[in-house]
């Protein structure tokens, strides 16, 4: 049977050595490539905070000590990258909005406590929701918006579409949550909830 009369047909695929292939598409530009729809990044918005919360529930029944125990981490504690995350969220989000973000360091501790912590959390995902949501109706010059600003150590210059930093902000989200979800491991916690986006897709459905 020819390709073209493949047309319209499902892609099988074969299991060779234990790998599945599919065939792969054409060579294509590679200009539109990180072009994501206005849907998706509304969904990553409003999963972030989701999943925020489900860590932040989990992490306010640890004893302090354990909360703040270097365990090796990139920036050692939860306490440390919790902070850090929030850190990177006012950085990204200042820049994007032209505003002056006031942070010092990536290892800042912007809240020794973790309620006021968790409470200043829950600011910025409802920042970063309505940010998102203002860019993707095209506000504020949109997602394609071209952003300048000064990398923290060094000041080195740099610019950046819109869709690219927030596509980086919640890569980011992503990472350190799964360095905490980490630690809560190695402390002992034991049911810690998942946080794979296709749970909280099926959640709100």
């Amino acid at each position: 049977m020819g390709r073209s009369e493949q047309k319209g047909k499902p892609l099988h695929l074969k299991l060779v050595k234990n790998w599945y292939f599919a065939p792969l598409p054409p060579p294509q530009s590679t200009a539109n490539l990180g072009i994501m729809g206005v849907q998706e990044f509304q969904i990553l918005s409003k999963y972030n905070q989701w999943a925020n919360r489900r860590i932040f529930d989990v992490v306010k029944t640890l004893p302090d000590d354990t909360y703040r125990k270097d365990m090796g981490a990139f920036f050692g504690s939860i306490h440390a990258t919790l902070n850090h995350i929030l850190v990177i969220d006012r950085l990204w989000s200042s820049r994007i909005m032209g505003e002056y973000h006031g942070i010092k360091s990536l290892d800042q501790i912007l809240h020794d406590d973790l309620e006021a912590l968790r409470k200043d959390r829950e600011i910025m995902d409802e920042h970063i929701i309505r940010l998102t949501g203002r860019l993707t109706a095209g506000m504020d010059g949109g997602l394609n918006r071209e952003v300048y600003y000064r990398m923290l150590k060094g000041g080195e210059k740099h610019v950046s579409p819109a869709r690219h930093i927030l596509l980086t902000l919640f890569n980011h989200h992503t990472h350190h949550r799964g360095q905490v979800h980490c630690m809560l491991t190695q402390s002992g916690v034991k049911d810690i909830p998942p946080l794979d986006i296709i749970f909280y897709l099926r959640e709100n459905d």
